[in-house]
């Protein structure tokens, strides 16, 4: 099917079918709406026409806007969707919604505006405009609360996760759950509505209203004080909500107007959706690698197995499962052993407990884990990770034992956060099969996967790996070989900001208290003692002892050499009452800091939330900048990646590259240099790429 004309037309007796063919999911484009818009136009035409089918595959209905037409002349040219779907609630022939894959966002919209709905069991419906800052601009806004109740819709567009099948069938937003063929069952549908003498049926005729029939005002209130507290900066939540109001409480037009001039002039121009796209495409970008083609021959990726069975390699060993890849763990140590796969138990014991998995699926995926003592385990595996201590020579000792079982064609790929791949492979006679795989912790659970391309490692390995990475779940970032690769480069340039922070006058409660109020889900402070602060202080004392990448941290030592470990210990950064994890302020930190810097002959000064917040964010995109122009990572974009997706950043801010473009390189740039003549003036170098694109007036994505 032609980009100009993506959509079908077809009779099946008094029955016109309409099929989406826009290829990969249906978007509606502009030439996607003039064409479908052509097709209805002439099916209500046609005299022998008594029923609409609309259809896409069976894999995809509708995946919504084409967000690639954002911000362009093709996004509003007519018609638009909301034009459609009005067209659509006059109709006087019924139109069926048959639902295949997936109905998402405007896919959605166009099935609400149809006036029957049917479809497959596994099929997905959601309106996830939101989590592109955006709202539902066709038409969602006015009919999923007309035929949900109010507050059940207003959740799943808050929200945007999906709407169960199950759930659809049973509070009327679906007709009927077909088996089989999706078309055929249509065209039943289609002919017992012809039979039983049934016509349109439109939902914005429907009646607003409240599952436990309460007042409409009431709650309109109430959700807009829970969310003034917790959007976190954030406008798109509150600009939804104002949008359903508008919709249930006024008439279907008023609401569409009003949705849609929301939609218009304050969502879709808002930094928050342009950097809430900016996610969406870095992490699809990220995929792809410019010196290996996307038909770069994978090796099979049948058997999985894991060296060590601790926290990383009990997560990872899951992620395997959960993919429905079989996987052997593999510790030296019984009890070690015992200890990592009774927790993987408990962590989907807890899953099926609450609701989000079913005990058939936990034992299916326990079956694909198995356990050995001995690395031979590892014989038939089609790749091998290994998660051990995060010492060279513990890794060293691994790989080259590993060399010498696993089969010719695995894949050796090591768990490391900071250590020189490289150097790792140079312990086996196949560095061409070695390759980083720094999953984060909880590795079951966080979404990024840092992979570090060696000097030697194979390009079909790459490839291979990249493409495992997306069939566990992840979101799967290339980088080269550097101390700590692309995450944890920047974190270290980052913590260097937080410590001298503490150094010239800030609080520890200060600092994180500006950084969450611009959007960070934790403070470093409370996040170090909820990690554990023993835990960096390991890192510093193993780092110093290597004599490279070690930053002198006094004051967090201190507190380790007094135990305060944090939120464990019930004493850390700050101090917690008994079964109580909200930190209160502990004087005796505030001394230990002010005797540090009476220590180092420093005045303490007042620091603005500003400058704490432009000093960590700005340090952040400096490095990065660094580690674009070294050529670690492939592009700007997919440092933003490795931020939204591994380290808690914002995703309405974009990620720290992304951020900075918006603040503007030339105010970053100027910002640094005044930094530099400060406090800690060595951490200020600007990264030669951030002075070049500064000076052109460009941006780094």
């Amino acid at each position: 099917m032609s980009a100009t004309n993506p959509t079908e037309y077809s009779l099946q007796g008094a029955v016109a079918v309409i099929t989406l063919a826009n290829p990969p999911v249906n978007s509606l484009s502009h030439a996607m709406r003039v064409s479908f818009k052509a097709s209805l136009d002439k099916a209500e035409a046609d005299p022998a026409v008594r029923v609409v089918v609309i259809i896409g595959s069976e894999k995809a209905f509708c995946g919504g806007a084409e967000i690639r037409e954002f911000n362009t002349p093709k996004a509003t040219m007519l018609p638009r969707l909301r034009d459609i779907a009005e067209q659509m609630d006059k109709a006087k022939k019924p139109i069926v919604a048959a639902i295949g894959g997936f109905a998402l966002g405007g896919g959605l919209e166009l099935g609400l505006a149809s006036h029957y709905r049917i479809a497959l069991p596994g099929a997905r419906l959601a309106l996830p405009e939101i989590t592109l800052g955006l709202t539902p601009g066709g038409g969602g806004t006015v009919r999923l609360p007309r035929i949900l109740t109010v507050d059940r819709a207003t959740d799943a567009i808050l929200s945007g996760t999906p709407i169960s099948v199950a759930e659809a069938h049973k509070l009327g937003l679906l007709d009927a759950i077909v088996e089989g063929d999706l078309l055929q069952g249509a065209l039943r549908f289609a002919e017992k509505l012809i039979a039983d003498g049934k016509g349109p049926r439109y939902i914005r005729d429907m009646t607003p209203r409240l599952s436990d029939g309460g007042d409409l005002k009431a709650y309109f209130e109430k959700k807009r004080a829970e969310l003034k507290k917790n959007s976190r900066g954030r406008i798109s939540p509150m600009a939804n909500l104002d949008c359903i109001e508008a919709a249930v409480m006024g008439t279907p037009e008023q609401g569409q107007d009003f949705t849609t001039d929301v939609f218009l002039n304050k969502l879709m121009v808002s930094t928050e959706s342009k950097a809430l796209r900016h996610s969406f495409f870095s992490e699809r970008e990220a995929a792809r690698v410019p010196d290996i083609p996307a038909d770069t021959p994978q090796r099979p990726i049948r058997k999985a197995a894991v060296i060590g069975a601790g926290t990383m390699g009990g997560g990872i060993s899951m992620c395997f499962a959960n993919a429905g890849i079989a996987v052997t763990v593999i510790d030296a140590k019984p009890e070690a052993l015992e200890r990592g796969i009774a927790t993987i138990k408990k962590n989907y014991a807890a899953t099926v407990t609450r609701g989000r998995l079913s005990q058939a699926d936990m034992d299916k995926r326990m079956c694909l884990i198995s356990s050995a003592l001995d690395l031979s385990a590892a014989a038939d595996a089609d790749i091998i990770i290994e998660a051990v201590f995060e010492e060279m020579s513990v890794k060293e000792s691994v790989f080259k034992a590993l060399d010498a079982v696993a089969k010719p064609g695995a894949i050796l790929a090591s768990n490391t956060s900071t250590l020189d791949v490289d150097q790792i492979a140079a312990a086996t006679k196949r560095p061409q099969d070695v390759i980083g795989a720094h999953f984060f912790s909880p590795a079951n659970v966080m979404r990024l996967l840092e992979v570090i391309r060696g000097k030697a490692t194979a390009k079909d390995v790459v490839a291979t790996v990249m493409a495992l990475g997306k069939k566990l779940g992840k979101v799967a970032v290339l980088s080269g070989v550097c101390d700590g690769f692309i995450g944890n480069r920047i974190l270290e340039k980052y913590r260097v900001q937080t410590i001298a922070l503490l150094d010239e006058g800030a609080s520890p409660q200060q600092v994180d208290k500006a950084l969450t109020d611009w959007g960070l889900a934790m403070g470093p402070f409370a996040m170090g003692d909820l990690a554990g602060n023993d835990i960096s202080w390991a890192v510093r004392k193993h780092r110093k002892a290597m004599g490279k990448n070690f930053t002198p941290n006094p004051v967090a030592d201190k507190l380790c050499e007094m135990g305060r470990f944090g939120q464990k210990t019930g004493k850390g950064w700050y101090r917690y009452e008994p079964g109580n994890r909200v930190p209160q302020i502990d004087p005796e930190v505030e001394q230990i800091i002010a005797d540090h810097r009476k220590n180092l002959g420093i005045k303490q000064r007042v620091i603005s939330d500003q400058e704490i917040v432009d000093r960590c964010v700005f340090a952040m995109a400096n490095e990065g900048a660094k580690i674009v122009e070294e050529g670690i990572a492939l592009r700007a974009s997919d440092v933003d990646a490795v931020y939204l997706n591994g380290y808690g950043f914002p995703a309405h801010r974009g990620g720290p590259m992304f951020n900075a473009d918006v603040v503007g390189l030339p105010k970053v740039l100027e910002t640094i240099k005044g930094y530099a003549k400060g406090y800690g003036g060595e951490a200020w170098t600007p990264a030669g790429l951030l002075v070049k694109l500064a000076g052109e007036g460009k941006t780094f994505n």
